[in-house]
């Protein structure tokens, strides 16, 4: 585990430390009523931890280790902490009988021991994680950015209302999402890392949707790692690209970055699951619980993803560091050097 750090120059917060937790909540209420609203989703209660070995905890990129620890009231059987709920709300889903347009998200609280502390990355992760069910149909490119764009009203809204409760805080976001491909971006700047494609092009267009995290680009490389059994990032979607998922971002001008806020997209049907298990050698995961439901056909057809509470509240607030809106740990070099230039972690 590493850490390092940006501090603005000239910065100080908008808000008091108190005024920031009355404004965190403000938020939250209004970001998952309108989400809920806008894609048809019913709040459920989700688990904060799941049984290893069965498939159900979300890889991420695959090489992650999630936080374990023995049952004794179950011959010590080892659950693991949940790293996101990508698997789980389709299990939800299927078992709980919903239908086409109709969906569910909840609050996914997960502890990353590997992440890399910086202003915008923490161990604790909480993020609205939610999921939808869809037909054959929808598993299109037009169908993806419908439902990107309607993530992205949200997301427009709640900022005018975070600047109409608190002024001195002024809307930045630009109306409309730009939508483009990986392989796009790598043609645009083909001498530039995926970090700085996006840097460039959030700059340029204030909102960018990136399709096609996970698949190889043309050197080889993806984008960003993906782990293969929940996002479909291996259908051929026309003129040598793939994919239909993607992560939502703005630019940040507190911190002069490229800010993810969302990753999602359809997710894999069983051809794209055996696809991308055998692209990345792992095969044997046929055999785990949520794989064998997948490819049995149990499991309904979906879209979903996860959006950080925290990194939304930061971005709204105009916070330089994600510890002034959540509680976690971090480095005492970091504390204090945050400390020293006004910026208060909880």
């Amino acid at each position: 585990m590493t850490s390092s750090i940006v501090v603005p120059p000239a910065y100080a917060s908008l808000l008091t430390p108190r005024e920031t937790e009355c404004a965190i909540r403000l938020i939250k209420e209004f970001f998952q009523t309108n989400l809920a609203f806008e894609l048809n989703l019913l709040r459920v209660t989700a688990p904060l931890f799941v049984p290893a070995g069965t498939g159900i905890n979300d890889d991420l990129n695959g090489v992650e280790r999630p936080v374990s620890f023995p049952v004794g009231a179950m011959g010590d059987r080892r659950a693991e902490i949940v790293q996101s709920l990508a698997k789980w709300k389709r299990l939800a889903l299927a078992d709980l009988g919903f239908q086409p347009g109709e969906g569910l998200y909840t609050d996914m609280n997960a502890i990353r021991p590997d992440e890399t502390l910086d202003n915008t990355h923490s161990l604790y992760v909480d993020q609205w994680d939610w999921e939808r069910v869809i037909t054959g149909e929808d598993r299109t490119l037009p169908f993806l950015t419908s439902i990107v764009g309607r993530i992205y009203s949200v997301i427009v809204r709640s900022e005018k209302y975070v600047a109409y409760h608190y002024p001195a805080i002024r809307p930045s976001l630009p109306e409309q999402i730009f939508i483009v491909h990986a392989e796009e971006l790598e043609q645009r700047y083909p001498h530039l890392t995926p970090r700085e494609r996006e840097y460039e092009a959030c700059k340029e267009h204030g909102a960018v949707f990136v399709i096609g995290i996970g698949h190889p680009l043309a050197d080889g490389q993806p984008h960003d790692g993906r782990a293969p059994d929940y996002d479909d990032w291996s259908t051929p979607t026309g003129g040598g690209r793939h994919g239909l998922n993607g992560d939502i971002l703005v630019y940040y001008p507190v911190l002069d970055c490229a800010y993810e806020l969302s990753s999602m997209g359809i997710r894999v049907d069983p051809q794209s699951l055996a696809e991308q298990l055998d692209l990345r050698g792992m095969p044997e995961r046929r055999e785990l619980l949520f794989h064998r439901r997948l490819l049995g056909g149990e499991l309904p057809l979906t879209i979903g993803g996860g959006i950080g509470q925290s990194r939304l509240c930061m971005f709204y607030l105009r916070k330089a560091h994600i510890g002034e809106i959540q509680a976690s740990l971090w480095p005492p070099d970091v504390v204090e050097r945050c400390r020293q230039a006004g910026i208060t972690l909880f």
